[in-house]
Parts: structure tokens; sequence; C-alpha cells
């Protein structure tokens, strides 16, 4: 249960840090509004998101609160009733993706969008939060942990 309180409170954190960016954004920048943050690399400007990465399943709010309630629910009962050989850096990465989808889903339930404000300037790239940053991050380094340092994790029990 310790442990379990560490990763909440990292999660809290994470949601903490991305809801105060977007309260930020919104009261400072128009929306559509650009302003450089890093001349010729970063610029925050202020877009409304309706959909997942990219844009995608736009108006598909109930589809993501769907996936949330899962990932909780599978969260919860893989920590407290079938632990799965997560190490406890894969478990502070999981934390982070749920940190993230949670601030995300803060936007979704409020808004009926996500707020977003990174901009690159040196790439043509979708305009992303805080949120999103500890969701891919996360998310890469879980599955890089998980192949590449974590055998154990998908060895077969029947063995």
């Amino acid at each position: 249960m310790k442990n379990f309180l560490k990763f909440a409170i990292f999660a809290v954190a994470i949601v903490i840090l991305d809801q105060l960016t977007k309260y930020l954004t919104v009261a400072n920048i128009e929306l559509y509004e650009s302003i450089p943050f890093i001349p010729g690399f970063l610029s925050l400007t202020y877009v409304r998101n309706i959909g997942a990465a990219f844009s995608a399943f736009q108006g598909q709010q109930w589809l993501f609160a769907l996936v949330f309630v899962l990932f909780t629910g599978l969260i919860i009962w893989e920590y407290f009733k079938k632990p799965m050989g997560f190490t406890t850096f894969e478990r502070w990465l999981i934390a982070a993706i749920y940190g993230g989808g949670l601030g995300n889903m803060i936007d979704r339930v409020r808004f009926g969008y996500v707020v977003d404000m990174i901009k690159t300037d040196f790439i043509t790239f979708p305009v992303f939060n805080v949120a999103d940053c500890f969701i891919t991050c996360g998310s890469i380094l879980l599955m890089i942990h998980l192949i590449f340092f974590n055998k154990g994790f998908w060895k077969d029990e029947k063995k």
C-alpha cells in the first residue's frame, strides 16, 4: 500500500502540473495565438483538441472515458489482486501514463476538448500538452523496458 501511495502522489503531481499549464495557457494566450517560447524550437500555441492523438476519434468522448475507466480498473486489479511482475521503474512509468491520461480526461469532462499548447517550430508536429508528454514518454519507455530489461515479464507461468 505504501508504494501504491507514492505512485498515486506522483500521478496527482503530474495532473497538477498539467492542469496548471493548461490554466495559464487559457488565461494568457488567445485561442490559436502563438507566442515564441524558445525561438526556432518551441512556441506556446493555444489550441483545442476534440479528439485523441493527431485529433483522431473526434467527438468520441464516451470512448475516451471508457478506455480510461478500464485502465483505472486494470491498474487497481493488477496492483492489489494479481501483480504482473512489473519492476518499480515500470510502475513509475505506469503512474506517469495514468497521470497524463487523468489530466486529459479532466479536460474532456470539463470542456469536451483537451487544451494543447506546446508547438514544435523545428518540425511539423501536432500541438500537444504536458499530459501528452507523460503519456508518450511513459509509454515508449515502458515498452522499451519491458522488451529489453524485464524479460521475466514475458515468461509463460505454465513452464
